[in-house]
């Protein structure tokens, strides 16, 4: 007897094109299934909770791996694509993962939906939303600066929009805020997995799910219903003990874990918080400490499900999921006994505000001894600036703390000696701020209300105080401090700390100010001192959502248009790179070899530059421009090789490409750090590069190197580094024999005769090489995706007369996919044993009769039918 085995997804509408059935015939309904029926967010209605489908998956990896369980590993196996057949070794192997939603911001998504409308693709697959924050300027104040971008960047705007409402994808209008306060206020939920097109993404770790930094072709993936792979992270450790108090506050936590960990400290890790210090930390808190998670290189973080979570859910309007959540708690914590990687143990009750910098978010501080060490090392004390938002501190408890030190000093008649800034977080924050006389109590002090948006902190800053070149100071309570990244003067010397440590030292107008210790002098010459910030979690009116930015994908899109015009400068229409021909690396020209730290705002600036980040032949000129030189110790300065002329970095890499010429680049420790803008492993390969060299990698960007074709390698000895001349002639050697483990041959040819050799690592995959060998360029199109060993295979069905068919249903969010693939012609008994694409249960325990089909149907009911766990129905035509 001949059988065809399909794979259905079922949510009670048409199957294979009978009528609609009801699923409540067939379905037992375990209360937890009947609680998922909650929505995941108020824009998202008909999608529901997914809590029954990770209790299944996570029972069968439990059984599996038989011991005890992290947070971070139960949110990551429950996402697992195959939980019966993935290989599971922490640090080690590759998980194929299904996430709920892909969020991305406008800066980043303009080069993502240009490689899924290449795609061919109709819809996506996966809630996603895309968020306008990254290109609106700072220039002057909120609503003239909200104008002037919204008239600038209208043909990017007027683009996203329309590919939202054509491809079914969420779109918040500038203004709306950034992303990531917008998915802690509307999407995050405990348990959730959201990948996210922006480095930051883990900010939504404080509402106890996993939200990962990708770049674009990640998001791209996923939105095109193919699994998402990551390396398998192992997990940290930090147990917070005894609680926060006085002037210290959640973003001393992330400060003082950074001073131990450094930049790359995290790299590989999830970090999971856990100990009787977490409950002093409110939800937008965790959240603050989980977002710069990303500046110690970690995958993610993640907090436990606790009561600041629910009534943070339930004041945004989500007391469904609250409720929900409390019931199944269990899955948002670690087991009794789960092992970590690495444990630290940080003591809230002796922990002291600090303030971290320059130019690195990991050299630490406290208040105290900051003075003395500037002094020392020549740090401008006069502080020209201080700036508080950001996605990282823009929550109301930060804003209300904020403006407890701001009103201090409005009682003693009291103006800021800096320029200050206010960042709102979003449209909610910044209506609920002018509701309360928040505005009004920084406006009192000289304070500037700037747009929702990122602004100064990823370089949206028209700053006019200073000239470029001229060394300065200024505080933010911001994530990053990189060289020149908030105002492109590489002399600015940025340093990160609390909103109300930043507000406090605005005032005072001296780095060396410490609020814990010193006085202010009034007008009257009236010294006071600031007392212990008061701010409140929530604010007690409940939120105030403002105006309305957000809007929803049609039900059909099929007739908006997308319109790129070919002569844009700020968009561009992708094509495919240039294949690999097979053979080996050979004479490649040393582009530039890199010295000390090279972030990606190294590597692809941002500020003036985000307006084209749609177009990457116009982003390409920005590339390494901020790169220090090794050989002149100068920034955007390189000999080209076949000229002998010295130019900019990019020139350099259009004229090698216009000769025919392959280029590498060597560089140090971390490179790829910060930012997750795949442009800066996009614009190398477009300009005609293959391969970067390093010491060690920051993890987005290995990734985003490999997902474009680019070889992302490693010295096996760091200090081989020393041996690359920026004269030398580059071989790869080995790359026909390119396998997981195996080292590649680095062979330099120097100007004088001579050579050298030595060895290159790498952590590609099985798939990641054949991907490389098949060239994954940026694009994939809807009818190459069966042919690409990189995509999924799918083939199209039709039912035979006369056929038995097996059918495994796998109900997901109660949600149909239309299509089905066949796995084979097999006899029954080899598909109940065999058969593992997805969590199978074969052990029938009823049958139903279907009539008014257009055939005879019998429906054999699986022991326990819940969204989530697959099950055998016959259908006998």
């Amino acid at each position: 007897m001949n059988i065809s085995v399909i794979n259905l997804f079922f949510n009670g509408t048409k199957i294979m094109g009978y009528r609609q059935l009801n699923s409540a015939r067939f379905l037992h309904k375990s209360s937890t299934y009947f609680a998922t029926q909650v929505p995941i967010s108020r824009f998202e209605l008909d999608k529901f909770l997914p809590y029954d489908a990770l209790i299944q998956r996570l029972d069968i990896v439990r059984k599996r791996l038989n011991r005890p369980l992290t947070l971070a590993e139960k949110i990551l196996y429950s996402h697992l694509d195959d939980p019966e057949n993935a290989e599971i070794v922490r640090g080690s192997s590759y998980l194929k993962l299904r996430p709920d939603r892909v969020a991305m911001q406008d800066a980043t998504a303009q080069m993502a939906v240009l490689q899924f409308i290449s795609s061919g693709l109709d819809r996506v697959s996966v809630p996603t939303t895309i968020h306008c924050d990254h290109l609106i300027e700072a220039n002057e104040e909120a609503n003239s600066d909200l104008k002037r971008a919204k008239d600038v960047n209208a043909e990017v705007y007027d683009f996203l929009s329309s590919v939202a409402a054509k491809y079914g994808i969420g779109f918040w209008h500038p203004g709306s805020g950034i992303i990531h306060q917008i998915i802690l206020e509307n999407y995050a939920f405990p348990g959730l997995l959201l990948i996210g097109t922006d480095s930051h993404t883990p900010n939504g770790g404080g509402l106890g799910g996993l939200c990962i930094g990708v770049g674009g072709a990640d998001a791209v993936d996923v939105m095109a219903d193919i699994p998402w792979e990551l390396k398998c992270p192992k997990v940290m450790g930090v147990k917070l003990q005894g609680e926060l108090s006085g002037w210290t506050s959640p973003k001393d936590v992330i400060l003082k874990l950074a001073e131990i960990l450094t930049v790359k400290g995290g790299t590989g890790y999830i970090i999971e918080y856990f100990g009787p210090g977490v409950d002093s930390i409110s939800c937008t808190g965790m959240g603050t400490i989980c977002n710069m998670g990303a500046e110690v290189g970690a995958t993610t973080s993640v907090f436990p499900f606790n009561n600041r979570m629910k009534r943070y859910l339930e004041a945004t309007g989500r007391e469904g999921i609250a409720t929900v959540a409390e019931k199944c708690k269990h899955l948002f914590s670690s087991d009794a006994g789960a092992g970590y990687d690495q444990l630290v143990e940080i003591n809230l009750s002796e922990l002291e505000p600090r303030i971290n910098g320059p130019f690195t978010p990991d050299l630490g501080h406290t208040v105290h001894n900051l003075g003395q060490h500037a002094r020392e090392n020549g740090y401008p004390l006069e502080v020209k600036a201080g700036l508080i938002g950001s996605c990282t501190n823009s929550s109301y408890e930060d804003m209300t703390r904020a403006a407890n030190v701001a009103q201090q000093a409005v009682e003693h008649n009291y103006k800021a000696k800096s320029i200050f800034d206010v960042t709102p977080g979003s449209e909610q924050i910044r209506a609920t701020m002018e509701r309360d006389g928040l505005t009004e109590t920084f406006r009192k002090i000289g304070a500037t209300v700037l747009a929702n948006a990122c602004g100064p902190c990823i370089g949206q800053w028209n700053r006019k105080d200073v000239r470029k070149g001229e060394k300065n100071t200024i505080v933010t309570s911001y994530n990053r401090n990189f060289t020149g990244r908030n105002d492109a003067n590489p002399a600015t010397h940025a340093f990160v700390a609390s909103p109300e440590i930043v507000t406090a030292i605005a005032l005072a107008g001296r780095l060396d100010f410490d609020p814990t210790r010193d006085y202010l002098t009034a007008n009257d010459g009236r010294k006071f001192k600031l007392k212990v910030p008061v701010g409140e979690e929530l604010p007690s009116k409940g939120f105030d959502r403002g105006q309305e930015t957000y809007q929803a994908p049609p039900a059909d899109g099929s007739a908006v248009k997308v319109v790129v015009q070919p002569n844009s400068k700020r968009l561009q229409l992708l094509k495919a790179f240039d294949k690999w021909d097979g053979k080996d690396f050979e004479d490649m020209l040393v582009l530039i070899k890199i010295k000390g730290k090279c972030t990606t705002d190294h590597i692809s600036a941002a500020g003036p530059w985000l307006k084209f980040r749609g177009h990457l032949d116009n982003i390409s000129n920005n590339m390494f421009i901020g790169a220090i030189n090794e050989e002149n110790g100068e920034m955007n300065k390189v000999k080209n090789q076949l000229s002998g002329q010295w130019s900019s970095v990019p020139e350099a890499a259009r004229f090698y490409k216009a000769k025919g010429k392959k280029w590498i680049v060597f560089g140090e420790e971390n490179y790829g750090e910060g930012s997750s803008r795949e442009h800066a492993a996009l614009e190398p390969r477009h300009l005609g590069g293959r391969a970067i060299v390093v010491k060690s990698f920051a993890r987005i960007h290995e990734t985003n190197l490999k997902k474009q074709g680019m070889l992302a390698l490693t010295f096996v000895n760091p200090a081989d580094y020393d041996r690359v001349l920026p004269t030398d002639s580059v071989s790869l050697v080995g790359l026909k024999d390119f396998k997981p483990g195996k080292p590649l041959k680095c062979i330099l040819k120097h100007r004088d005769g001579s050579t050298d050799e030595f060895l290159l690592d790498h952590t590609y995959n099985d798939l990641q090489i054949e991907c490389f060998s098949r060239n994954r360029v940026e694009v994939q199109r809807k009818d190459d995706r069966a042919r690409d060993s990189c995509v999924p295979e799918r083939k199209a069905f039709e039912l035979p007369l006369g056929t038995t068919v097996v059918a495994r249903i796998f109900v997901h969010f109660e949600r149909a996919v239309a299509t089905c693939s066949v796995s084979g012609v097999r006899e029954p008994e080899d598909v109940r044993k065999g058969d593992r694409h997805r969590q199978e249960f074969w052990t029938p325990i009823a049958a139903h009769a279907v009539e008014d089909t257009p055939y005879p149907l019998l429906i054999i009911q699986s022991t326990c039918l819940v969204a989530g766990r697959t099950n055998v129905w016959s259908i006998r035509t």
